[in-house]
């Protein structure tokens, strides 16, 4: 399959933000997540657990609470004491108000979606009405004295219980009152001079109330009589978080040793009728605080500290071996956060609040295969680029020539011109745009570097040019089938005549730069598309989508490749199967145009279009170059599809000029480095 001389950098020093909480939308099979830094990302669980949204964060943005109201409409609520409802279109907050009650600590909506209630510093426990376009305040319930620092509605709608200090109130919703007052203990006498802090509660149906708190106990109240069922000490730490079934037979519960409890309600004995709730399992996925945690219908999620998202499959609910059954550990986002300027070996890195700009070192050494090289001209950064504001950078790009580096927040985009000579490099902002750029969901350039394509928040595509003078807007295209979804994948062609983008409605379109109009559109396939090129010298678009499938389309012809065809056909190997994270890009092979290659977090692979697809139930080679095989035996395994897993975490892969592989890895020992250190816990023999 050919070889390669790889520039394995791992100077990216990217460093993901904490979960804080979540939500998980039933109707929709979508979870929203929130993180530390303010921001927000959804993921679609029906297809293969894609990161479908991410809506940037923001300085002034702390989020403590996060619902779902219907399919569609997304809130949160944090300490700077405002409520927020977002733009799931354009991805950006939708308008933000004021709660009045100091830091908002928790929210809750009402099983009817009419009613929220959020609690806050002073006290109070907010009720808002939801209406189609807004929420409006109605009302406060009794003042108490302490924050409220957890809420839950009974699903009658008629009762609300609150967790605080040392305490847990249950208010009647009518009449604003508290109609029931329930001591929590605090614990062990040894932390009696303590605050017992109820982090968690949860209402269910039959009047039981399930807490959580910083003695790590999980109890059981009787909410009519105020009286404690059961207690279950968990932890000798904080539970932070709980979660209850849909059909509240199972309790989840997070703790700060990283634990994640699952409680169900059984019998004791078989063929008894009576039935209580009882620890049936333990998952220890997380090293440190587990904030958040949901259950789904076949799986635990929970986020915490540590950064990652972990869906763990119940497997008694899972009828089938399929992509459900699979533990699932997400962190790093699934779009690509490197940008290559492949002629004069940069590379753009996106940090929330900066750009960096490297350029990649060298070696005058040659070696053997397998060899590493020494080092003759270290990595440079040449450029650190601070945002304005405090909205974070939601996306960015440099030129195929390293002249242009633009970057969009959610207010604004910004454009600069970078000047390299020798070791003194100049930038300059320009500073008149057109007026139709406000922000961008995505940012391209063409390949000669003369132009900019912007993929706005209306959904729309503007194509601007470039010069040293001025930067003018020459066109803006618009989805052919009136679609509002936001753009989120760009892909111009090598010639300058072709532009494609893919929006979250799954729709691709072509678009002729030449004549300035819609092309075409790509069958509509029913999953997201992850990555996407064109060849630079065929002009098929080459397409990945969110559930592994591989398409190439003739842009020309306006139809699906024969090996596309034959693709779907025959398949690529069943070990395909093992991939759990999306193909996050696709890249060419400028000295063997028949080599694709794409990646995701785990590998990377070639596809070589003129090689014979391998038999599925062929034994795999995954050697890029089968040089342990005879000469006779080396061809009958060659095959279209190699496989490589030597360089993980994957962040970027591109292949510059002169057989050049720069692989951007992020070790995830340099994340847990970075993070704060865990609770102590004892371990056997120490």
């Amino acid at each position: 399959m050919g070889e390669f001389k790889v520039h394995r950098v791992r100077f990216f020093d990217y460093m993901p933000s904490g979960i804080r909480c979540m939500a998980f939308n039933r109707k929709a099979d979508r979870l929203a997540l929130a993180r530390l830094n303010g921001s927000v990302e959804i993921f679609n669980f029906s297809n293969n657990y894609f990161q479908e949204k991410v809506i940037p964060g923001s300085d002034s943005r702390s989020i403590e609470a996060i619902c779902w109201v219907g399919c569609d409409r997304l809130f949160t609520a944090g300490l700077n004491g405002e409520v927020v409802e977002y733009d799931l279109e354009r991805l950006c907050p939708k308008y933000t108000l004021d709660a009045f009650g100091g830091p908002i600590w928790t929210a809750a909506c009402n099983s009817a979606e009419t009613h929220f209630a959020f609690g806050c510093e002073d006290g109070s426990v907010k009720l808002f009405e939801i209406l189609p376009d807004k929420i409006q305040f109605e009302r406060n319930l009794d003042r108490q004295k302490g924050r409220i620092l957890s809420l839950s509605w009974h699903k009658s709608g008629t009762l609300i219980a609150a967790g605080s200090l040392d305490v847990i109130r249950v208010f009647d919703v009518k009449s604003g009152h508290s109609v029931q007052r329930i001591l929590v203990d605090r614990g062990p006498a040894g932390t009696r001079n303590k605050d017992c802090v109820v982090w968690n509660v949860a209402f269910l149906s039959d009047y039981t109330i399930v807490s959580g708190d910083s003695a790590g106990k999980v109890q059981l109240w009787d909410a009519n009589k105020g009286t404690l069922i059961k207690t279950h000490l968990v932890s000798k730490w904080d539970v932070l978080s709980l979660s209850v079934s849909e059909n509240e037979d199972s309790i989840v519960a997070g703790t700060s040793e990283g634990t994640v409890i699952q409680f169900q309600l059984l019998s004791p004995t078989i063929g008894d009728a009576e039935t209580q709730w009882i620890r049936t399992r333990t998952f220890k996925h997380h090293t440190h605080d587990v904030r958040a945690v949901t259950e789904t219908k076949t799986s635990v999620v929970s986020g915490g500290l540590d950064t990652q998202l972990v869906i763990c499959p119940l497997m008694d609910k899972v009828e089938v071996k399929s992509s459900e059954s699979v533990l699932r550990k997400v962190i790093f986002p699934h779009r690509s956060l490197v940008s290559c300027a492949k002629k004069p070996s940069l590379l753009l890195f996106q940090f929330p609040d900066q750009l960096e700009l490297w350029r990649l070192g060298g070696t005058d050494t040659v070696g053997k295969p397998g060899e590493s090289l020494p080092v003759t001209r270290k990595p440079e950064k040449l450029l650190q680029l601070k945002r304005k504001g405090d909205d974070h950078i939601c996306c960015s790009t440099i030129s195929e020539c390293g002249h242009w580096i633009a970057y969009s927040t959610v207010s604004s985009i910004r454009l600069y011109q970078i000047q390299c000579d020798n070791n003194n490099i100049s930038i300059s902002k320009v500073s008149k745009l057109p007026k139709v750029l406000r922000s961008a969901h995505q940012l391209q350039f063409s390949a000669d570097s003369s132009k900019l394509f912007v993929a706005s928040e209306q959904a729309t595509i503007h194509v601007i040019s470039l010069s040293r003078s001025e930067c003018k807007h020459v066109h803006t295209f618009k989805p052919k089938s009136g679609s509002s979804a936001p753009v989120h994948l760009l892909a111009a062609s090598a010639d300058g005549q072709w532009l494609t983008s893919a929006n979250r409605h799954c729709e691709i379109n072509v678009y002729n730069l030449k004549k300035l109009k819609h092309h075409c559109m790509v069958p509509v396939y029913n999953s997201l598309p992850s990555a996407m090129a064109i060849h630079p010298e065929t002009n098929n678009l080459l397409m990945a989508h969110a559930d592994q499938q591989v398409f190439e389309f003739s842009i020309v012809d306006k139809q699906y490749t024969d090996w596309s065809r034959k693709l779907q056909k025959e398949g690529l190997h069943r070990c395909r199967s093992k991939w759990h994270t999306p193909i996050t890009h696709i890249t060419f092979n400028p000295s063997a145009p028949s080599q694709v290659m794409l990646h995701d977090t785990h590998m990377f692979c070639i596809i070589d279009q003129s090689l014979p697809l391998v038999d599925l139930k062929a034994q795999f080679y995954s050697r890029l170059t089968p040089k342990d095989m005879s000469e006779t035996d080396r061809p009958s395994k060659n095959n279209a599809f190699k496989m490589c897993k030597k360089y993980q975490p994957l962040l970027h892969v591109n292949l510059l000029e002169d057989d050049w592989l720069v692989v951007v890895e992020r070790p995830l020992i340099d994340i847990h480095s970075q993070l704060p250190a865990p609770v102590r816990q004892k371990k056997f023999g120490t």
